[in-house]
């Protein structure tokens, strides 16, 4: 048996863990199957219980820039354990990575550090309403924001009505202040915005979405989307949670050549730990605990191994830009070189790509929402990523994400992963 040890391992582990895992994809179920369960990484490597290398295409969903154990990576971890792990007092090192960040990101003052994507995300939103007085948000559909009750709610019957839970545990009342839009539909959010007037504190979204695919805005969409909020005094929040530090130095902001109000960051930041943040304008920022009246902590926010990580690869890629140009290339060439495979098999296809986020859609019509995410044929996809993960390739095990690639990735894995679709097809 290929995956004993794993197997073994999952067993073990769903009698003690909910489902065996301690975040959902990893269970498999979009997929079928069985989780691998991975013992150790090393650059684009992956190694798992059973003894199996494979080239690693997820990159701890988004953080590992450079592949893992990167050593100034580890080499700042290490030093900073040898000086304790948590203190919940300040420390330098917290002003160190702010400082850098903020110098590295347009428009952003200051910054506050959490543990996760969903903390700085459920933060950003209770501050926009705060600095607002309005209660409403709009998100989008497929764009995924973490697990807080405010992000986990499904579509209304039209422009006018309320979002309802899409999960046991949200309430009504909290699905009341979310609106639905589609993304990519600017006339939708407009919609939206004039039937709730004068309610709406902010409008959500990723600016380049990673959780439905790789979704890439249309240009009259975003642009879009800014004009509105600054004419209805709405703010925009950039959940860069994916994007930041990955698309450029200054995440979909410089990317996209446009500003949000309110940004949130996590994975690039934390360095492969636990670290989350959100950041904005100093005017935004002054209504945030101590300095003003919007509540906000965390124990182990700022913990000075979180921060060290987070401080050594952010100054990697300050002192290496030239890493955006190297992954964009190697992602242009596994996009055109699977293409050119599925094309050539007769393999109904689209593929978006924006940096080194690419995702493979099984369908014809374009993708550029959930709703035309959701057309591509699963099926094929429990084949493609069953028959990769056999030769050795891990790709994200659903058709809802991105693939992120790391500059540890060489052309010959490139080459070995497009041979391994050949075979698979």
């Amino acid at each position: 048996m290929r995956y004993q040890r794993s197997s073994a391992l999952f067993a073990e582990a769903k009698k003690y863990i909910p489902g065996g895992v301690n975040s959902p994809v990893r269970a498999f179920k979009a997929v079928g199957g069985e989780p691998i369960f991975v013992k150790e990484a090393k650059g684009a490597y992956l190694y798992d219980a059973d003894g199996h290398q494979y080239i690693d295409y997820i990159s701890s969903w988004g953080p590992l820039l450079f592949g893992h154990a990167h050593e100034p990576v580890l080499k700042a971890v290490i030093e900073k354990a040898k000086k304790g792990t948590s203190f919940g007092i300040p420390t330098e090192i917290e002003t160190e990575l702010a400082k850098l960040a903020v110098s590295m990101v347009p428009n952003i003052d200051k910054i506050r550090f959490v543990n996760s994507g969903t903390e700085a995300c459920m933060s950003a939103v209770r501050l926009a309403r705060g600095y607002t007085g309005k209660d409403k948000i709009i998100k989008f559909s497929g764009c995924y924001h973490g697990h807080s009750d405010s992000f986990l709610i499904q579509a209304g019957s039209g422009a006018v009505t309320f979002g309802s839970p899409n999960s046991p545990g949200v309430t009504q009342g909290t699905a009341k202040d979310t609106l639905l839009a589609n993304y990519n539909d600017l006339e939708g959010v407009k919609a939206l915005v004039q039937a709730n007037a004068g309610e709406i504190a902010a409008i959500i979204l990723e600016p380049v979405a990673g959780n439905m695919g790789c979704i890439i805005p249309e240009d009259t969409f975003i642009k879009g989307l800014r004009e509105l909020c600054t004419q209805e005094d709405i703010l925009l929040l950039f959940d860069e949670v994916m994007t930041g530090f990955r698309l450029a130095k200054g995440g979909a902001q410089e990317a996209l050549g446009i500003d949000a109000d309110i940004v949130m960051f996590g994975k690039v930041i934390g360095g492969g730990l636990p670290v989350g943040a959100f950041a904005a304008r100093s005017e935004i920022m002054a209504h945030l605990a101590p300095e003003g009246p919007v509540y906000q902590a965390g124990t182990l926010s700022g913990n000075p191994l979180a921060m060290s990580a987070g401080l050594a690869m952010l100054t990697e890629i300050d002192q290496h830009p030239e890493v955006f140009e190297s992954l964009a290339k190697k992602t242009a060439f596994l996009h055109e070189g699977i293409a050119e495979v599925l094309t050539e098999k007769g393999v109904e296809h689209q593929i978006n790509r924006f940096g080194s986020m690419v995702s493979v859609h099984f369908c014809d019509d374009q993708v550029v929402d959930f709703a035309s995410s959701a057309k591509g044929n699963n099926e094929s996809f429990k084949k493609y990523f069953h028959g990769m993960l056999d030769q050795g390739i891990y790709l994200p095990p659903s058709a809802f994400e991105s693939y992120f690639l790391n500059d540890a990735l060489s052309y010959s894995d490139l080459a070995k992963t497009l041979e391994a679709v050949r075979a698979v097809f």
